[in-house]
C-alpha cells in the first residue's frame, strides 16, 4: 500500500501569514501615497470631477478658432426636373401621313414643319366650294338684273296706269280699262320685291360659300403639321405611310428645355420665409447633378397655391436658362433654395457645439488654459460649419475634439488643430515629436 502524504501544518499557516503581511504593507502604501498627494495642494479644478483630468495633467485637445465670414440661408431639398411645355402633337384631320420631317430625338424650331398628310381629299372639298360660290354669285348677278328689269316695267306700267286714270275721268276710255292698268303695275311692284328678295337669298348664299371655303382651307391646312415651340421631339408613334384618324392618335411628344423648370417641395414652415424672400427680390435656386460638377443657376417663379395637407409640403418652381442642355426632363436633382446671405456670421466647426441637459454649448479655452462650458444659440447648419447666432465671439478658442473628457476648469493640451501665438516657447502642444514630457511641465501648475 501506498503511503498517505502528511502536510507540514506549522509551514502552510506561515506562508499564509507571510502573504497577508505583504497584502497588508501594500495597503498601507498606497493609502500613505494618497494621503501626502491631497496634503501637498493637489486640488480638483474648479468646477470638475476629480476622476476627470484632475490629477493627471492637462487633457489633450484639438482646438479651432471661431470664425467670421458670410453665410447663405439655405433649404436643401431633393426635386426634379420638369419640362418648361409639353406639347402632344396629333392630327387634326384624318389621312395618309406622306412625309415626316424630322428625326426622333431632333430639336425643331416653332414653326418648322413635321407632318405632311395627304392633302387631296381636302382640295377636292376646297374646289367644290369655290364653284358653289361662283354659282351663287352669278346668281346674285341674275338677280340684280331681274331686279332691274322689273322696276323698269313696273314704272313704265304705273306711269300708263295714271294716264288711263284720267282718260277714265274724262270718258275717253271705260274705267275696266284703268283698272287693268293699275292691276298690270301692282302686279310688276311684286316682282320687283321678289326679286329684291332673291337678291338677299343670293347674298346670303355667297357668304355661306365663303365660310365654306375658310373652313376648308382651314382644314387643308391641317393637312400640314408644323411645330408650335422650340423643343427636342421625342418618340415617333406613327411612321411615314400610315392612315390616321383625326384628333385620336398621338404621332409625337415635344418637350421644351430652354428654359426648364426643377420643381420640388419645402416643408409649409419654411414658407414665410420663402415668401418674405421672394418679395424682398430674386431668390436663387441652385441644382446639383449627380454625375456633374458644379451647380446651375436658376430663379424662384412659381409657389404653389395650396398645402398638400398629406405630407405638409408646398410645391415650388424655379426657372433655369438651361443653354447648355444639362438639365433633362424627368431628372432627379439636389436642389438647393437660396434664400438670402446673412454677412458676418460667426461660424464653428459642427464636432464642437455639444448638447447637454441645459442645450447646446462650446468647450472655450480661456488665457490660462482651462475650459469654460459656454451656452450658445445655434443656427443654420452650412457644410463642415454651424452658425452662431449667440454665445462666442471672433478669434476665440474652442474645443473640436476630446470633449468627452472634459469638465469646466480643466487644464487642456492643444494639439493637432489650429495653435495660439507663442505656443512654442510655452511647449503648449506645438513641439517637435517626443518631447511630451516639456509639454506637460510647461502647462501652469493647477
Amino acid at each position: 500500500m501506498k503511503a498517505k502524504p502528511t502536510y507540514n501544518l506549522q509551514t502552510r499557516f506561515t506562508g499564509s501569514g507571510l502573504l497577508c503581511t505583504m497584502l497588508f504593507g501594500i495597503f498601507l502604501m498606497q493609502a500613505c501615497s494618497s494621503t501626502s498627494t491631497a496634503d501637498s495642494g493637489g486640488s480638483t479644478p474648479k468646477g470638475g470631477k476629480g476622476g476627470k483630468g484632475g490629477g493627471g495633467g492637462p487633457v489633450p485637445v484639438v482646438t479651432a478658432k471661431v470664425g467670421q465670414k458670410d453665410v447663405p440661408i439655405d433649404i436643401a431639398v431633393v426635386g426634379n426636373v420638369e419640362a418648361y411645355t409639353t406639347i402632344s402633337v396629333k392630327a387634326q384631320v384624318g389621312g395618309e401621313i406622306t412625309k415626316v420631317f424630322f428625326k426622333e430625338g431632333d430639336y425643331v424650331k416653332k414653326g418648322a414643319p413635321l407632318f405632311t398628310i395627304d392633302p387631296r381629299p381636302l382640295e377636292a372639298v376646297l374646289a367644290q366650294v369655290k364653284a358653289n360660290l361662283a354659282k351663287d354669285e352669278a346668281l346674285l348677278a341674275q338677280a340684280k338684273a331681274n331686279l332691274a328689269r322689273d322696276t323698269a316695267q313696273e314704272l313704265y306700267a304705273r306711269n300708263e296706269s295714271g294716264r288711263y286714270d284720267k282718260l277714265a275721268a274724262e270718258g275717253i276710255v271705260s274705267k275696266d280699262q284703268s283698272e287693268q292698268f293699275k292691276s298690270n303695275a301692282d302686279a310688276l311692284a311684286q316682282s320687283v320685291a321678289a326679286d329684291r328678295a332673291a337678291i338677299e337669298s343670293a347674298r346670303a348664299q355667297a357668304v355661306a360659300d365663303q365660310a365654306n371655303i375658310a373652313n376648308a382651307e382651314v382644314q387643308l391646312s391641317y393637312t400640314s403639321i408644323k411645330s408650335s415651340i422650340d423643343g427636342r421631339t421625342g418618340n415617333l408613334t406613327i411612321k411615314q405611310g400610315n392612315v390616321v384618324p383625326p384628333n385620336t392618335t398621338e404621332l409625337v411628344t415635344i418637350n421644351q428645355i430652354e428654359p426648364i423648370y426643377a420643381t420640388f417641395a419645402v416643408p409649409e414652415s419654411k414658407l414665410n420665409d420663402v415668401k418674405k424672400y421672394m418679395a424682398q427680390g430674386r431668390v436663387q435656386v441652385l441644382v446639383k447633378l449627380q454625375d456633374a460638377a458644379g451647380n446651375e443657376s436658376g430663379t424662384l417663379t412659381f409657389i404653389d397655391n395650396n398645402v398638400d395637407m398629406t405630407t405638409g409640403t408646398i410645391k415650388l418652381k424655379g426657372t433655369f436658362d438651361n443653354r447648355d442642355r444639362k438639365l433633362w426632363p424627368g431628372q432627379f436633382v439636389n436642389v438647393i433654395l437660396r434664400l438670402a446671405i446673412q454677412p458676418n456670421a460667426i461660424v464653428v466647426p459642427n464636432q464642437a457645439v455639444q448638447t447637454g441637459q441645459d442645450g447646446a454649448f462650446v468647450y472655450v479655452v480661456k488665457e490660462d488654459r482651462s475650459v469654460e462650458a459656454r451656452p450658445v444659440v445655434a443656427g443654420v447648419r452650412v457644410d463642415q460649419d454651424l452658425v452662431i447666432d449667440k454665445g462666442l465671439s471672433v478669434g476665440e478658442t474652442i474645443v473640436t475634439e476630446g470633449q468627452l473628457r472634459l469638465a469646466p476648469g480643466i487644464k487642456v493640451q492643444m494639439r493637432d488643430g489650429r495653435p495660439d501665438k507663442g505656443s512654442d516657447k510655452q511647449g503648449g502642444g506645438e513641439g517637435k515629436k517626443g518631447d511630451g514630457k516639456k509639454k506637460d511641465r510647461a502647462v501652469p501648475p493647477g
